[in-house]
């Protein structure tokens, strides 16, 4: 299944920039994001050999970061990459640190064993294998696609697969963005080049996705799309704008200031340059990405959307505080300290919690429900079927509402997502205790499972 990542006609491959938000140090100081392409129509058969794909599957994407056991790049299937799962709907509703960890751990430690082995003592390596792997977790990612043909992938497959392998990162000359410019030049010459003035020389992912979509502007004979495919929910601090380096030093205006002092010639032409060069927005009038192979593509949410299912939201919310007696007093307070206080209220369950998985390698929490412990199911395949609590599951999917329909990333959400969640939590609210859960066998199967995979 291609989900958005197929929207161009079925007769033909794709190739799609991937341009990603920075988050952490890289959304703090220079934030520049990273740049990796993804194929439709190109597998692996292994994280370093390419081949064509066979029916029903979903291509890979490709990447290039440093220090990973001396490869300069590396392949990974479509869903993994984004969501550190092998199937859509094992995606969590609701991450945070130390689940996403869970589930990267074990990706890697049952297909990138060998490039990233267990340390001596059997825990997780360090370095920078967890960046290939779930990295919807950590951003927003922004797609801009556009067509290729197989005589083209077959070329393509045969030289990464006969060329050297070895690791070339450098930031300045050969980062991220370069090693996709080269693969989107290889497709159609000169489409890319990076920025002299506005970037000093630097290839960034920002300026190679702007040149993706002027190309894109050019050639209407080919077919092309863009889109983004939204943030995980969750207790991981939203990403940030990406920018390019002349943004980043404008953005820091303590560097700026002294530049202009000192160099005022110097100073006055970045300005010229950063106010007089058109700005590019990757998310302007984007289509959100939505998991669900009856829709491909989804229009961002409205403000008038928001404010809508805002309202229906705090009624259910209301119903669970008449139902909740820990509630108690819920109804007296603003619908956004309300919204704020429900969201670190889950956030303390679950970090406090331990994950798992299910008997169907569905990812579950052992949490605390009063004295007992109970079984969360967090993906939409599992939620209904392995919780113990519906009072649990309810929190985590207001926990999920609460934060797709912050003003802020209004934008970056689909309206048909959150109508599948008001749904879903309104369902919950409607079961008794137990009642959630699946029969007895199963539920004692999906227990034992879980345990066995506790950390």
């Amino acid at each position: 299944m291609f989900f958005c990542f197929g929207s161009i006609a079925h007769a033909h491959a794709g190739a799609t920039l991937l341009l990603e938000e920075p988050y952490s140090y890289d959304g703090a100081l220079a934030g520049t994001g990273h740049a990796a392409v993804y194929l439709s129509n190109v597998c692996a058969e292994s994280p370093v050999v390419l081949r064509r794909c066979d029916a029903g599957e979903s291509g890979v994407v490709l990447s290039r970061y440093d220090g990973i056991a001396g490869y300069d790049w590396i392949a990974i299937p479509l869903i993994p990459y984004l969501y550190a799962v092998d199937r859509p709907e094992s995606v969590p509703l609701f991450a945070d640190a130390r689940l996403i960890a869970f589930l990267r751990d074990q990706y890697r430690r049952e297909y990138l064993e060998a490039l990233a082995p267990d340390r001596p003592d059997g825990g997780t390596p360090e370095g920078n294998w967890y960046e290939m792997v779930g990295a919807s977790y950590d951003r927003t990612v922004y797609g801009f696609e556009i067509e290729t043909s197989p005589e083209q992938d077959a070329l393509l497959i045969n030289k990464f697969n006969r060329q050297p392998n070895r690791e070339r990162y450098n930031f300045v000359k050969r980062n991220c963005a370069d090693f996709v410019r080269e693969v989107i030049d290889f497709y159609y010459p000169h489409a890319l080049h990076r920025s002299l003035v506005g970037d000093l020389g630097v290839t960034t992912p920002k300026q190679i996705a702007k040149m993706m979509a002027k190309y894109s502007r050019h050639h209407p004979e080919l077919e092309s799309s863009d889109f983004l495919v939204p943030q995980v929910p969750g207790a991981v601090r939203r990403s940030r704008p990406v920018r390019g380096v002349l943004e980043s030093v404008m953005a820091a205006k303590k560097y700026m200031l002294p530049v202009v002092a000192l160099h005022p010639y110097i100073g006055g032409g970045l300005l010229v340059e950063y106010f007089g060069h058109q700005r590019f927005d990757p998310g302007r009038n984007a289509l959100i990405c939505v998991l669900d192979p009856r829709r491909q593509l989804d229009a961002p949410m409205t403000r008038g959307d928001r404010v809508r299912y805002q309202s229906r939201l705090d009624e259910l919310s209301l119903t669970r505080a008449v139902l909740d007696p820990s509630d108690e007093g819920k109804a007296e307070g603003k619908s956004k300290e309300v919204g704020t206080r429900e969201v670190k209220t889950w956030e303390r369950l679950q970090a406090s919690a331990q994950p798992g998985l299910d008997a169907s390698g569905q990812p579950v929490l052992q949490m605390r429900a009063g004295e007992d412990l109970a079984l969360v199911g967090v993906s939409r395949a599992n939620i209904l079927s392995v919780s113990e609590s519906p009072e649990l599951a309810a929190r985590l999917m207001e926990a999920r509402l609460r934060q797709e329909l912050r003003p802020a990333i209004t934008r970056k959400t689909s309206p048909s997502d959150v109508e599948k969640d008001l749904r879903l939590f309104q369902h919950l609210l409607s079961l008794q205790p137990r009642e959630i859960a699946a029969t007895p066998a199963a539920a004692n199967d999906n227990r034992a499972r879980a345990m066995a995979g506790l950390q």
